[in-house]
């Protein structure tokens, strides 16, 4: 695991490369290595998961210079078959096999790799290329500008690494805020900088000297489904003790995160199989809604896994939401944010330096109630389509507009929050309702919402955060189930509950399904920390100023919550507070305010 960085068709001096590459030492603090030549340039900070003394980036065959940011759990194979085809290695470490593989199969390369992945392949053998590459699931996030007048590309694993590169703006996409406010993040390639994309899931860019840009969105893959529940069951619950099994493999200590829910109970039993585990859990000093210790604790006792309680003092939250911000490198307006960068602080404080996760397992196998809201309302011929998008925001698009000055609303009116692309295929694309709405739910919410938190907040503190629910078979396998085994007779994720029958406690597996996230509702009351610091943070004069926000309808909200306290109204403030956050660590300046601070 590691983080990368790098430049094409460009001019960048050592000592930025040094800087780019120190704004994300957190995620890959064991080695930083460069490659430069006239007009390229890569990087890498390594995070030593396998093979603690190799694996030296950037690696090197022939004109080809690669930099690699996850892990290929079928390293040992593709080496063997690498071996075979007269390929020489130094080190066992899995990222070292990418440049023979590349030479071999060119482009195809990833057809080969299993695990999560964003690569850099710089080929100088005839004309200068620069490849980038993501996974299927988009587990591990890479970012780029691509300046058409330089007919340049910068590239890194963070958003504040790359805009350490000089000349790469902070300017706001100016839809932003209303994508935001949509999706809690923004879905697809646009970031919240204007300038600063990311690479989707299943993408590789190509860019060849003096060229724009090619983007291929590669298939991914498909599977017979299994028609009969049982079988159904049987082959998810194989499926996922293999993917768990390779996960588990690594020259470090790896951990389990066991939120009391269905998925990571399972995922931890599923570890435990194969010998003694460490389980951790995240719950809040006081008496809060939706304690889920008692359950996580149940889970761990149940395979005998040694159990961790992290409990994150709420009186804390303020001084945490900024650093968890500046790593996000944009908002995300899911209050788990800060109880996820305080769950990896206590893992690697603990010694462990990977952890296993349940994330995923909803999008894949139907998991949550929008998704049965959705399946029931089309099947009774209602209007699934509004409802199901309200559900993604954080607040329904009307009571959104209302937010809004005249001059934002204007500007916004005729821009989709989500992309356009997505939604047509979400409303009027080939299969059912249900199947749409998964393709939508793995290929832009997961990535952008999820994934990403997982990924930046994970590697905060230098943990390598595994998710076998977004392995490539287990996501085939989700994908080809029909509708029924997925979600009917009013319960969610079907074959999944079959399938971790038996090896979760009945408590956890009979228990109602409940988000794993801070109950922002309850915290954010007057007189707490966090409420003074919204008070703080969503200041009228600061919200006239920046003229996006209406003042008089974010101190309804106010004047809301501390009367009739509820979650859409707490949520709103927590995702206003947020933003307002980001917009002041990242906005008018040509380098992020703190960039020095935050990579020391």
């Amino acid at each position: 695991m590691c983080r990368i960085y790098g430049y094409f068709n460009s001019t960048v001096s050592p000592n930025e490369m040094r800087g780019v590459g120190a704004l994300q030492r957190h995620g890959g603090p064991d080695h930083t290595g460069t490659a430069r030549a006239p007009g390229w340039g890569l990087g890498n900070n390594r995070l030593a998961i396998v093979d603690l003394d190799g694996g030296r980036q950037p690696y090197r065959l022939d004109g080809i210079t690669v930099v690699f940011n996850g892990e290929i759990y079928n390293h040992d194979d593709v080496r063997a078959h690498l071996t075979r085809r007269g390929h020489h290695f130094a080190d066992r470490c899995d990222g070292a096999v990418i440049p023979a593989l590349y030479a071999e199969y060119g482009e195809r390369f990833t057809d080969l790799l299993d695990g999560m992945y964003a690569v850099a392949v710089l080929d100088t053998r005839e004309r200068p290329t620069l490849l980038l590459a993501t996974d299927e699931s988009g587990m591990k996030p890479l970012y780029h500008r691509w300046d058409p007048v330089a007919r340049s590309l910068h590239f890194s694993s963070e958003i504040p690494a790359l805009l350490g590169f000089e000349g790469i703006g902070t300017s706001e996409w100016g839809p932003g805020l209303d994508a935001y406010l949509a999706s809690k993040t923004p879905f697809g390639e646009q970031t919240m900088f204007e300038q600063i994309k990311v690479v989707p899931p299943a993408t590789t860019v190509r860019c060849v000297l003096g060229e724009t840009p090619v983007t291929t969105r590669r298939r991914t893959d498909s599977a017979p489904g299994p028609a009969e529940p049982d079988k159904a069951a049987d082959l998810v619950r194989d499926s996922l003790r293999t993917e768990v099994g390779k996960l588990l493999v690594a020259d470090v200590p790896v951990a389990l995160i066991t939120s009391g829910g269905l998925d990571s109970s399972l995922v931890t039993a599923l570890a435990a199989e194969y010998g003694p585990v460490h389980s951790f859990n995240i719950a809040y000093r006081g008496t809060w809604p939706f304690d889920e210790r008692h359950y996580a604790r149940q889970a761990a006792e149940h395979v005998g896994a040694v159990y961790h309680q992290v409990e994150l003092d709420p009186a804390t939250l303020p001084d945490r939401i900024e650093d968890v911000v500046w790593h996000l490198g944009q908002p995300n307006a899911d209050p788990i944010t800060v109880s996820t960068h305080a769950l990896f602080a206590a893992v690697r404080e603990a010694g462990f330096k990977v952890a296993l996760t349940g994330d995923a397992a909803d999008e894949v196998f139907g998991g949550y109630a929008r998704m049965r809201a959705a399946f029931e309302t089309a099947a009774a011929g209602g209007d699934w389509y509004t409802p199901y998008l309200d559900a993604l925001a954080v607040l329904p698009a009307g009571r959104r507009q209302a937010l809004y000055t005249d001059e934002y609303r204007a500007s916004v009116e005729d821009v989709p929050p989500l992309p356009a692309e997505a939604l047509a295929r979400l409303r009027e694309g080939e299969g059912t309702v249900l199947e749409r709405i998964t393709e939508f739910e793995l290929g832009y919410r997961l990535p952008a919402y999820h994934l990403r938190r997982v990924d930046h907040l994970s590697m905060a503190h230098s943990v390598e955060a595994r998710l076998p629910f977004c392995q490539r078979g287990v996501v085939a396998l989700g994908r080809a189930l029909s509708d029924p085994l997925r979600i009917g007779d009013g319960q969610v994720k079907r074959t999944l509950y079959g399938a971790a029958a038996g090896l979760v406690p009945d408590g956890v597996h009979s228990r109602v399904k409940q988000p794993f996230t801070l109950p922002v509702t309850a915290m954010l009351a007057p007189g707490t920390p966090l409420w003074e610091f919204a008070r703080d943070v969503l200041t009228p004069g600061r919200l006239r100023a920046a003229g996006r926000l209406e003042p008089a309808a974010v101190e309804a909200l106010f004047e809301s919550q501390a009367v009739r306290p509820d979650d859409t109204t707490a949520l709103t403030l927590w995702a206003l507070m947020t933003y307002e956050v980001w917009q002041d660590q990242f906005r008018g300046a040509t380098r992020p305010a703190g960039v020095v601070a935050s990579a020391a």
